[in-house]
C-alpha cells in the first residue's frame, strides 16, 4: 500500500509555500532569502527553490547586494510582476472607473468616464462596460503585459454566479453581467468576476489605504447609495449568498422619505449623497445622477462660505450616518469605519456630527474604540479593489505560469 503524500499533495504544499513567500515579500520587501526563511519558518533550501521559481515566473526580482547587516552581504528581493496586470472596474449611477495595477500595486492606468447608469438599459450598460474594459486591457497588453483578471464592482446585490440580483440605483434586476461581459469581450483567457462595489472598495482600503492590513474594518461607499464593505477578523464578510453590507437600507425613520429600493425611511434616503444634494440645492437643474459630482462640489463651496442651510443639512446628514455607524459598531465593533466616495469631500462637516451620534448610540464606552475617518483613496476605490481582488488570487497560490 502506498503511503505518504501523493504528487498532488506536494504540488499543493509548494503552491501554498510560493504564496507564503510572495505575501511576505509584498509586505516586507526588500528582504533577503535568509530574512524570508527566518520569518516564515521555511528552511533556507526550500526558500531558495521557491524564490527561483518566482523569479522564473517574473513575480520576484533581485535588486543587488546590501551590506547594512551583520555578516556577509545578502542579495535583496522585491516584487516584480512587470509582465502582468490586474484590471478592476467600478460601475455607478453617474460614472465608471477602470484601474490597472501591476503585482506591486503600481497603477498602470486609471480612467474615469461619465456614465448614465440609471437611464441605460442593462444591455447598453454591459456594452459600455465591456468597451471601456477592452480599451484598458488592450493598453496594458500593448505594453507587453498579460492580463491576470478583470473584476467589476456594481452597487447592488451580486451573487457568486456574477448575476446582479438587484441594483436599485441602476434599475437592474437579475442581470447576468458576467456572462454578458464574457460574451462582449470574446471569451477572453483571463477570469471575469462581478462583485458588490463596497466589498471591492474595502479590499482596496485593506490593501492600499490608510489602514492597510487592519483586521476589523468597514468602508462606506459615499455615492448615490451607501453600501458597506466589511472586513471582520481579517476576512471579507459576504454573507450566505453574498448580500451582506446593505448599510444604506438600515431602517432609520419609518416615516421618512421613500428610498430607491421602494421602502420608506432607509438610511440611504436620509444620508445618501443624492438626498443631501436634493436638500441643499433644491433649485439646481439636476435631471439625472450624472450631474452629482459638480453639485457635490457646489455643496462644498457653500459649506466653506458658511451657508447656514448647507451647514445644517450636512450636520443632519452626519447625524444620520452616525446613527447607522453606531448600529454596525454595536454589532461588529470595527476598529475603523472609513467614509469613501463623495463623502470624502464632505467629511470635514459630516464627521463631527457622525462621531457625536456614534458615541451617543454606542453601548460600549468610547464607542468600543471605533474610529470614523475619511478614505485616502481616490473616487472609484472599488475599481482599485477589483484589481486587488485579482491579486488576492495570486496571494492565495494561483500563480501565473512562466
Amino acid at each position: 500500500m502506498q503511503t505518504g503524500p501523493q504528487p498532488a499533495d506536494f504540488a499543493d504544499v509548494r503552491a501554498t509555500n510560493l504564496a507564503v513567500v510572495l505575501r511576505h515579500l509584498r509586505m516586507n520587501a526588500p528582504c533577503s532569502r535568509a530574512d524570508i526563511a527566518a520569518a516564515t519558518g521555511l528552511n533556507k533550501a526550500t526558500v531558495s527553490s521557491l524564490v527561483a521559481d518566482l523569479i522564473e515566473r517574473r513575480l520576484v526580482r533581485e535588486t543587488g547586494m546590501t551590506e547594512r547587516r551583520i555578516g556577509r552581504p545578502a542579495t535583496m528581493l522585491v516584487l516584480d510582476g512587470s509582465p502582468y496586470a490586474a484590471v478592476g472596474m467600478e460601475v455607478n449611477a453617474d460614472y465608471m472607473t477602470v484601474v490597472a495595477v501591476d503585482l506591486a500595486g503600481r497603477k498602470l492606468l486609471s480612467w474615469r468616464r461619465a456614465f448614465a447608469g440609471s437611464s441605460a438599459n442593462p444591455g447598453q450598460a454591459a456594452a459600455s462596460i465591456a468597451a471601456l474594459a477592452k480599451r484598458a486591457v488592450g493598453k496594458v497588453e500593448k505594453e507587453g503585459r498579460r492580463t491576470l483578471g478583470l473584476t467589476v464592482g456594481v452597487p447592488g446585490l451580486v451573487g457568486a454566479d456574477g448575476i446582479v440580483r438587484l441594483a436599485p440605483n441602476l434599475r437592474w434586476h437579475d442581470v447576468d453581467l458576467r456572462s454578458a461581459l464574457r460574451k462582449a469581450l470574446g471569451d477572453p483567457p483571463y477570469p471575469i468576476e462581478v462583485e458588490n462595489d463596497a466589498n471591492l472598495a474595502v479590499l482596496a482600503e485593506q490593501r492600499y489605504g490608510g489602514f492597510a492590513e487592519t483586521g476589523n474594518l468597514i468602508y462606506l461607499t459615499g455615492e448615490i447609495g451607501i453600501g458597506a464593505g466589511i472586513i471582520s477578523e481579517g476576512r471579507l464578510m459576504r454573507g450566505e449568498r453574498g448580500f451582506a453590507g446593505e448599510f444604506g437600507h438600515l431602517l432609520v425613520d419609518p416615516s421618512g422619505p421613500v428610498c430607491g429600493c421602494g421602502r420608506r425611511g432607509c438610511l440611504e434616503a436620509l444620508a445618501g449623497v443624492g438626498a443631501l444634494v436634493a436638500r441643499t440645492l433644491p433649485d439646481a437643474a439636476t435631471s439625472s445622477p450624472t450631474e452629482l459630482e459638480p453639485e457635490v462640489e457646489e455643496v462644498v463651496r457653500r459649506a466653506k462660505a458658511g451657508d447656514p442651510k448647507v451647514l445644517d443639512a450636512l450636520a443632519e446628514t452626519g447625524k444620520h450616518l452616525g446613527h447607522g455607524v453606531a448600529t454596525v459598531a454595536n454589532l461588529l465593533n470595527p476598529e475603523v469605519v472609513v467614509l469613501g466616495g463623495y463623502f470624502v469631500q464632505l467629511a470635514p462637516w459630516l464627521i463631527p456630527a457622525a462621531e457625536a451620534e456614534l458615541r451617543a448610540r454606542s453601548i460600549a464606552p468610547e464607542a468600543g474604540g471605533t474610529r470614523l475617518v475619511a478614505s485616502t483613496l481616490e473616487l472609484g476605490a472599488a475599481a482599485t479593489g477589483g484589481a486587488a481582488r485579482v491579486l488576492d488570487t495570486i496571494d492565495s497560490g494561483r500563480l501565473p505560469t512562466p
